[in-house]
């Protein structure tokens, strides 16, 4: 999917942007021009995944835009209200939140230790609602303002829930954010809405949970970046409230290869499907 433009010169803070999917949505609207603040963890490199909140940000410039690491853990108060600050003082304002970070254990109940669960939680539900409430001051200024979480469907069908409750209720916990501050501030002309991936998404934190197997079944961080450009160049108040599917969001803009989303592309059609989501053929 081509750059339109409609994001030069806006304000984007994305929790979780070092690397990832975080990322990929940096890099496409940076090069559109837009104004990227990384609000992330990783300031030293860690042992297993590539990158840091500062090379993130040296790809971000490289591709036209302009980046303001921030190292931010969401769970803190402190640190997520200095990194807005920062982030008005440095752009004037904020335009769209895209909630990425998140923390992910599969595991059953009694598997799943407390320290992993709230874990989950802090990140997960309450760093979303942490970060949307300090921007959204800014936000209601913006003559552009988005929120977009990359969470799930609300799927109530048990098996969604049985393998990894925990986990489960932390990512669902994203997305009632979108079901209620969608409504909250309808009137405020600021969208919210989440984005999840049909398929699973082939990002260094999945080969380090699942290894490298997947990649051959999986699609690229592309996809996800290309969607939530799509969503985000949309005005404010057009689409609300919605949880938006990767491709299908392609689809309606008119895109028709999606076999150059695939890792391998000759698979396109036997790509793993991402959790949450109800069965229905990737496109190719």
């Amino acid at each position: 999917m081509q750059n339109n433009g409609k994001l030069a010169g806006l304000t984007l803070f994305i929790t979780g942007a070092s690397r990832g999917i975080g990322k990929a949505i940096a890099l496409k609207a940076a090069r559109d021009g837009a104004n990227i603040v990384l609000a992330a963890k990783t300031a030293e490199p860690h042992p297993k995944l590539p990158g840091t909140i500062y090379t993130a940000a040296a790809e971000i410039e490289a591709a036209g835009g302009k980046a303001l690491p921030c190292i931010v853990d969401v769970r803190s108060e402190e640190a997520v209200r200095a990194a807005v600050k920062k982030a008005v003082a440095t752009f004037g304002g904020i335009d769209i939140l895209i909630n990425n970070a998140s923390a992910i254990s599969l595991t059953p109940t009694e598997e799943t230790d407390m320290k992993r669960y709230d874990l989950m939680h802090n990140i997960n539900t309450r760093g979303t609602f942490l970060v949307s409430k300090e921007c959204l001051p800014y936000l209601r200024k913006s003559r552009h303002a988005h929120i977009l979480n990359i969470s799930p469907p609300l799927n109530m069908e048990p098996h969604w829930f049985s393998n990894h409750v925990a986990y489960t209720m932390a990512k669902y916990g994203m997305s009632m954010c979108v079901l209620g501050m969608a409504r909250e501030y309808e009137t405020a002309n600021i969208s919210v809405n989440a984005l999840w991936p049909r398929t699973i998404v082939f990002t260094a934190a999945v080969e380090m949970l699942h290894g490298k197997e997947g990649h051959s079944y999986a699609r690229k961080p592309d996809i996800m970046a290309d969607a939530a450009y799509a969503i985000l160049s949309r005005p404010p108040g057009v689409s609300t409230g919605r949880f938006f599917i990767d491709d299908e969001v392609l689809a309606e803009e008119g895109v028709k290869d999606f076999a150059q989303y695939a890792c391998v592309p000759g698979n396109a059609l036997i790509l793993t499907p991402d959790i949450f989501v109800n069965e229905k053929k990737a496109k190719l």
